[in-house]
């Protein structure tokens, strides 16, 4: 049964995602969290820092992680889990490819249209939204921590969370501040 929910659930978020993986996390969590509660909010939040860490499209890393920690979770063996993450990943590209394919030709034809060029950039602007979502579905008391508990954690994911933002904004690589804030959790937390 978790089998079918997954193909329609995937495929659903893969029709319905505008703007790309970033995008595409608060779907996901709206659906696997929320609606359907095969993982928990720590569940997802794990994923989507391993997805952030792992080499390839973060929505689709995230869909992957989700698919078998569902299976998993609802209790298969773990070769099932494989079988919900590769369901899940497949499900979560299969028809914005189609669409893609599609809208490819019609944009090639009336690329001059203003009509086309203006819903384009009403299309950006809403995309942009969509990524401040998923930005601040993260920011939770979770993941940062909070006055009431650990003032600590609290303290060290702000001061992570700035420094990130700050050398992320002077162009520092991707790569650079993942290691380094992976390096300063490993020494504040042991």
């Amino acid at each position: 049964m978790i089998f079918w929910q997954l193909l329609y659930t995937f495929c659903k978020i893969g029709l319905f995602n505008f703007g790309g993986g970033y995008a595409m996390i608060a779907l996901i969590h709206s659906e696997v969290v929320e609606r359907w509660g095969w993982l928990s909010s720590q569940e997802f939040t794990d994923i989507v820092a391993v997805s952030q860490a792992t080499p390839g499209p973060i929505g689709i890393n995230v869909a992957t992680y989700a698919g078998y920690t569902a299976v998993v979770n609802a209790g298969y063996a773990p070769w099932a889990g494989a079988l919900g993450a590769a369901l899940a990943s497949g499900a979560v590209v299969l028809l914005p490819v189609v669409l893609m394919l599609l809208v490819s030709r019609l944009l090639q034809r009336h690329r001059g249209n203003r009509y086309v060029a203006s819903m384009l950039g009403t299309l950006r602007l809403a995309v942009v939204g969509i990524i401040a979502a998923a930005a601040l579905l993260l920011v939770s008391p979770a993941n940062f921590g909070s006055l009431s508990g650990d003032v600590r954690q609290l303290a060290v994911s702000i001061v992570i969370f700035v420094g990130v933002f700050v050398a992320a904004r002077l162009k520092v690589s991707p790569i650079a501040l993942l290691l380094i804030s992976g390096a300063v959790g490993l020494l504040v937390y042991l």
